[in-house]
């Protein structure tokens, strides 16, 4: 592999930077939006039996290499079922960015007016669920609800969630100035390690927080705390100032002069995905564009000899080693394991005589992805000696007496 990146990396063109940069970008963004999920295990699962495949069929384990090969053919469908509301979230996420969509999140001046109803609703212990959305859509995760679209207050907030309410056990959509929402439900979270003795409303908002951007504040019946979920975390404030930081903090993130940054700079922190995915699209490129052309390798291969017969040793090999070339793809040249090449010789003829043998292909052992073009020399010469039964040589005929008279 070094060889080969080492003839390519000074020869890259505009382009090539291009096309690396592009598939940089895409694995950065997945990255980014998996973070978010639990799904991430499962993909380190993948990367780990993919790393495993590599390492199988470098050592010529042909076995595990088979088994992990089946997988891997229909590694599309594993990816599908798996991987399916982080995929779909994925393609949301570039068509969002294509069209350059705004999210019309909560106006300048509305924290205020969330953070006292919130911490009125808290000392009452009375139970609420908040959504403000993000960049993301939410129709597709939300269900039910009634329109309201009315001014956002302080009494309509605590009116919406009184027990005597009949919409106080769904959520309310805050967007804008505008309350666009309540009564609304959310997709539940199974995140039990999260969750632990919280009840539904956390779970719907840790449910809505691992599928988009939004913010969701919830508002404990039974112990009148306050708590946030975002990015598929669920955290606990201790104090109304901290929900206050939270708003601004969210607000920032989705203001549209932050939207409008350049890329690098809206995902500043995540600097150790990007850096991956940048090693990851280079390694990608050497591997499928210069790594797709054809060459020829040559190396020196070992002959081997088999089947000597019974009553035969072998004394020498002339010559020891010969000159195999290879063609095939650069990447599959490069990445040859060289334990795998051999040079097998039957030498079952040698007790009728023979002892100079020709080397054609087939007897060169190689990858099937590789084809043998040269063999230099052709001809291999043994050298043997015959042993009796018990391993002396056997000697020479006793010398007959002259005849005559």
């Amino acid at each position: 592999m070094m060889p080969l990146i080492r003839e390519t990396f000074f020869n890259l063109r505009f382009l090539d930077i291009a096309d690396m940069a592009m598939v940089a970008a895409l694995l950065w963004s997945a990255m980014v939006l998996l973070r978010r999920t639990r799904a991430r295990v499962a993909l380190t699962g993948l990367a780990i039996l993919g790393v495993v495949y590599l390492f199988a069929r470098q050592l010529g384990l042909r076995v595990t290499a088979g088994i992990l090969q089946g997988f891997f053919a229909v590694l599309i469908i594993v990816v599908v079922v798996v991987f399916q509301e982080d995929l779909r979230r994925f393609f949301e996420q570039i068509g969002s960015w294509g069209l350059r969509r705004r999210p019309q999140t909560l106006r300048t001046g509305m924290t205020e007016l969330i953070v006292r109803a919130v911490a009125q609703l808290a000392a009452t212990r009375t139970g609420a669920l908040l959504v403000i959305p993000g960049a993301e859509d939410l129709d597709r995760h939300i269900d039910g609800g009634i329109s309201l679209n009315g001014d956002l207050s302080e009494p309509i907030l605590l009116s919406l969630f009184d027990a005597s309410s009949p919409g106080h056990d769904g959520a309310a959509i805050l967007r804008g100035s505008k309350i666009e929402r309540f009564a609304v439900h959310l997709p539940l979270s199974s995140d039990h390690a999260q969750l632990k003795t919280w009840g539904t409303r956390h779970a719907a908002a840790l449910g809505l927080a691992e599928r988009t951007d939004a913010l969701c504040v919830v508002v404990s019946e039974e112990r009148g705390k306050v708590s946030v979920a975002s990015h598929g975390v669920l955290r606990t404030l201790q104090r109304p100032e901290e929900l206050a930081n939270e708003l601004d903090r969210f607000l920032q993130e989705a203001s549209p002069e932050k939207q409008a940054k350049p890329l690098w700079r809206r995902f500043g922190g995540v600097w150790k995905e990007a850096s991956i995915s940048i090693l990851l699209a280079a390694l990608l490129w050497v591997m499928f564009v210069p790594g797709s052309s054809v060459t020829a390798v040559t190396h020196r291969v070992p002959v081997l000899v088999d089947n000597l017969p019974r009553g035969y040793v072998l004394e020498e090999i002339d010559p020891p080693e010969i000159e195999v070339t290879l063609e095939g793809r650069r990447r599959d040249a490069y990445l040859l394991n060289r334990a795998s090449l051999g040079v097998r010789l039957d030498a079952l003829l040698v007790k009728l005589g023979r002892r100079t043998f020709e080397i054609t292909p087939a007897n060169i052992e190689h990858p099937p992805l590789l084809t043998v073009v040269q063999v230099v020399p052709n001809h291999v010469r043994l050298s043997v000696r015959q042993e009796d039964e018990k391993g002396a040589q056997p000697s020479p005929p006793p010398a007959q007496p002259p005849s005559g008279p």
